[in-house]
């Protein structure tokens, strides 16, 4: 065994939590902090700890964990109460940054022949820009006492459709990129998946309602959870030839409206916050080459960071309104929903280890949800101002 590993784990938990705290304390996520401990830490600048394929490894297995718990955070029955209005928001929210996206890095990239890795590699950067991260939000919306409005729940259930589709998209577009499988099958080989999770869904969510009422909060319960999530996303990737993450956010899913499903998450969230987590963002540090960046890739993040925020206001406001909201309620939900977060990282990462991703871009999808963080609770708190009445639709 090489010892090294140990030092390197240490280091890496130890920083992550010092930046994560000064991070929290500067009002922006502390994922943000866990990712520049990776970069203080890595061969950029201090080269305390080198990218190692041991790393890369528990990464990946954070990643899993971590969308497995964002599918147990899943709410289906307040997705369905909202119905097709947070549906269609969520779409336009999806769809319009993901055209814009790929067409800014077309401009910038120069145009490729459809079907080739240079094609699906700008399609990709707008692939990124789909994710909706709406903790901040939701914090924010607590704060002004709006959370439980038309316009907040619209938000939240948007963003968790909204990120739904993105994995969907995610999952469709890694598929593509490899030029000796047919769209067709990439396209089969997802509807199988999902029918399969579905079908089996609906037996493992009985088989889990059964144990949990008869042991209810039993140390069983998260573990066969987690079991299903590791062998969901093995399926995922190994049998279907789909992103492992995939996977594990359907497991989540499944289990999301069981009675323990937040005993599930506590559990879950106690790896994820010790270890896992901090290795995850901080991998993605480790892998940013800062030393590569040059005055194209300040003005592509620049370009990135803009066209990011405004598809989202763009594609959710215009939706909105469509929906009947009104003006200012469909700016609202615009803003609500142009946050960035983990989603956005876990999309970036997985991108990166099938090679539609430079690593040096990572400094892009790193500002932007700092830039998003920060300015998102500041044009809803404006927004909001003066407002006592929640709009109507």
């Amino acid at each position: 065994m090489d010892y090294n590993i140990l030092r390197d784990l240490a280091i890496i938990v130890v920083m992550a939590k010092l930046c994560g705290i000064c991070a929290r304390k500067c009002k922006i996520p502390q994922v943000a902090g866990e990712i520049i401990a990776g970069l203080l830490i890595g061969p950029s600048v201090l080269g305390w700890v080198q990218p190692t394929d041991f790393l890369s490894q528990m990464a990946e297995i954070g990643v899993i964990l971590l969308m497995f718990s964002a599918g147990l955070e899943s709410d289906l029955h307040e997705l369905v109460e909202t119905g097709p209005k947070a549906f269609a928001i969520a779409c336009a929210g999806v769809f319009v940054p993901l055209i814009l996206g790929a067409l800014m890095s077309f401009c910038f990239n120069g145009f490729a022949p459809i079907g080739s890795l240079e094609f699906f590699s700008n399609v990709f950067i707008g692939c990124i820009m789909t994710a909706t991260s709406v903790s901040i939000t939701v914090q924010t919306l607590k704060e002004l006492g709006k959370l439980n409005g038309k316009t907040g729940t619209t938000i939240v259930s948007a963003a968790i459709i909204d990120d739904v589709i993105g994995i969907i998209v995610l999952t469709v577009l890694i598929g593509f990129k490899d030029p000796s499988v047919k769209p067709s099958t990439v396209l089969l080989n997802t509807a199988l998946f999902f029918i399969l999770s579905f079908g089996l869904g609906v037996i493992i969510y009985r088989f889990f309602k059964k144990i949990d009422k008869e042991s209810p909060h039993t140390r069983r319960i998260p573990i066969f959870g987690l079991a299903l999530c590791l062998i969901m996303a093995y399926v995922a990737e190994e049998v279907f030839g789909i992103a492992d993450i995939t996977g594990a956010f359907l497991a989540g899913i499944i289990l999301c409206n069981i009675d323990d499903s937040s005993y599930i998450d506590r559990k879950m969230e106690i790896s994820n916050y010790m270890f896992f987590g901090p290795v995850f963002f901080a991998s993605i540090g480790l892998k940013t080459q800062i030393d590569h960046i040059s005055i194209s890739i300040i003005l592509f993040t620049i370009a990135f960071i803009i066209v990011a925020l405004l598809s989202k206001i763009i594609g959710c406001g215009l939706m909105s309104k469509i929906c009947g909201f009104s003006n200012k309620d469909s700016l609202r939900i615009g803003v609500g929903m142009m946050t960035r977060g983990e989603v956005a990282l876990i999309v970036a990462q997985k991108g990166l280890s099938v090679g539609l991703m430079d690593s040096v871009l990572f400094t892009s999808v790193i500002l932007l949800i700092i830039i998003s963080s920060v300015l998102t609770p500041v044009l809803l708190k404006i927004l909001y101002k003066n407002h006592s009445i929640e709009g109507t639709v």
